[in-house]
């Protein structure tokens, strides 16, 4: 089989000051033509970097060693070697790529119809007629509703799945030999998620596509690689068939990939971590699920919502005045008790998000009510029970101030608030916390950058600790994270649940995660409920098409 792609001894290091960090280590490997091959591993593994130098879009302080030999109808070339001018005419036209986050790839300022013609018009030499008549039929190859509309709107009034679309008509509009997908799929919910690696394949197979995917999520491969490349700190350290690979893996590491990953039979039991490229079984040390006794059956109600509806404008006129609105949450009704977890879950857009803005009321609900401790919870009463209900953000980089050391930023929240009397009490209860977390005391003087995104996740669930919160909303709070992080910081929040006897509702997209760290769960659809009930009679006697659905595009689900 003609090999498109061909790796040679591939090494890529950084220096910083005199200090030289090998990022990827001696790596040799090749794509066959017509195939889909993946690679997969943890954040850091080298596998982005991997795919960044076959373009050669490295940053200029990085040194790269070794051959990436691409084959198409002008023979063979070295890009690390090639001229700068070849290189610009294999760069979206026979090699293209598809970004991880697809709004900081589109440029803001230009429609995405004529970003995709843009491309058509500099490597295929069309006209600005036909290439966006090109440009509107790669939109229905993608499956775009309302092409010709989507064509004239700008990145921001589209959504992240059609976003990710936009991206890939732009990427196979030359008809490229090599599409490379850097996590294509990262942060989107389950049922976009499906659809996009549905997409993929069937273009792949239309176009006689050459694929090379980027993924920390060994589940997804399964679904579509036929060859995958397992990497960890720099290495190849595994590589097959995927089916081969993913049922019966030989390296430890990728047995731990596999383990870390919530699942129906894991619900009660702590998550396994990846240690040095090891599996690490958590001893139980804390009852997760405890069954109530009889004295204990009656429940303290803690958060009671009542018919909230929140809209927001999606029509105003030039003096600014709403002239239509969209409904994101309508009529909603739930009720959280004390110590527990509830999940809250539902693909991107249902509004599950506005629910969980409107209880720290970030957004001022139309109508409803909110009701924390029998007390009623209003813009107007905010202030006063802010320290009680807290929030962790989806994005833990821009949660935190890039320019406030974390122990300021963790303790800045105390000041205002006037908790635990003077700054040495607040630098001690700090510190306390950061372990309490897993981190070392000296990350008290260090900064966001300084920290991978799982342990930025953690400084953030240390920062709303901080205040001593009776309820905490957790927005999709690992759902950017690799499996092996994920694990981590789920096992983190169940046994902080059970030492700060915290009491929260878990907002995610992801089905597997809210069944593994839920009591109950509710399911959310275009604004309303329309399911609820205890996790596993969720989990696996689904009652709605909807949860049903939801349940069907979790990859490896083994519930």
């Amino acid at each position: 089989m003609k090999k498109i792609l061909d790796i040679q001894h591939l090494s890529i290091q950084f220096k910083n000051g005199k200090q030289l960090t090998t990022a990827v280590d001696d790596i040799s490997f090749s794509v066959a033509e017509n195939q889909f091959t993946a690679i997969v591993g943890e954040s850091g593994s080298g596998k982005s970097l991997t795919a960044l130098s076959i373009l050669q879009l490295l940053p200029s302080a990085a040194t790269v060693t070794g051959r990436v030999l691409f084959s198409d109808a002008d023979g063979v070339q070295d890009i690390l070697t090639c001229a700068t001018k070849k290189l610009l005419s294999l760069r979206g036209n026979r090699i293209a790529m598809v970004f991880q986050e697809p709004m900081t790839a589109l440029n803001p300022l230009m429609t995405c119809g004529k970003q995709v013609a843009e491309v058509l018009v500099k490597h295929l030499g069309l006209n600005k007629a036909n290439a966006k008549a090109k440009a509107i039929e790669l939109f229905t190859d993608v499956e775009l509703p309302q092409p010709s509309d989507i064509y004239d709107r700008y990145p921001h009034q589209i959504s992240g799945g059609q976003k990710q679309r936009v991206m890939i008509a732009m990427a196979i509009g030359c008809n490229p030999a090599l599409l490379i997908a850097d996590e294509p799929t990262t942060a989107l919910d389950v049922v976009v998620q499906k659809n996009i690696i549905e997409l993929l394949k069937k273009m792949q197979q239309k176009h006689q596509l050459t694929v090379l995917m980027i993924t920390h999520d060994i589940d997804l491969v399964a679904t579509i690689a036929d060859e995958v490349l397992v990497m960890y700190k720099g290495k190849i350290i595994e590589k097959g068939m995927a089916s081969t690979v993913l049922k019966h893996p030989l390296h430890p590491y990728t047995k731990a990939l596999i383990a870390c990953k919530p699942s129906a039979n894991k619900k009660g039991k702590p998550l396994p971590i990846l240690e040095e490229g090891m599996m690490s079984e958590i001893e139980n040390t804390a009852i997760f699920f405890p069954k109530k006794t009889t004295a204990e059956k009656q429940d303290k109600l803690l958060l009671s919502i009542r018919d909230l509806t929140v809209a927001f404008p999606a029509k105003k006129n030039i003096w600014g005045k709403a002239m239509s609105m969209h409904t994101a949450v309508n009529k909603v009704s739930l009720y959280v008790n004390q110590n527990e977890i509830v999940g809250l879950v539902g693909e991107s857009g249902c509004g599950k998000t506005s629910l969980g803005n409107a209880i720290l009321q970030l957004v001022e609900p139309v109508s409803g009510s909110i009701e924390l401790n029998g007390k009623l919870l209003t813009k107007n009463t905010a202030h006063i029970w802010g320290k009680e209900i807290q929030m962790v953000f989806q994005d833990p980089y821009s949660s935190l101030h890039p320019r406030l050391k974390i122990g300021d930023a963790i303790m800045e929240p105390m000041k205002v608030h006037r908790l635990f009397g003077s700054a040495s009490r607040r630098k001690e209860k700090t510190i306390d916390l950061l372990e309490q977390v897993g981190l070392s005391s000296d990350s008290f003087g260090r900064y966001p950058h300084q920290f991978s995104g799982g342990q930025r996740q953690r400084i953030c669930i240390a920062r709303a600790l901080a205040m001593e919160p009776s309820f905490m909303v957790f927005d999709e709070s690992v759902s950017a994270l690799d499996v092996s992080m994920q694990a981590q910081v789920l096992n983190l929040i169940n046994e902080l649940k059970q030492s700060h006897q915290f009491t929260a509702l878990f907002i995610s997209h992801d089905l597997s995660v809210i069944h593994y760290i839920s009591d109950r769960i509710y399911v959310m659809k275009s604004g309303e409920i329309v399911e609820t009930g205890n996790a596993n009679e969720i989990f696996n006697n689904p009652q709605h098409e909807y949860t049903r659905e939801l349940i069907g595009c979790i990859t490896g689900n083994d519930g």
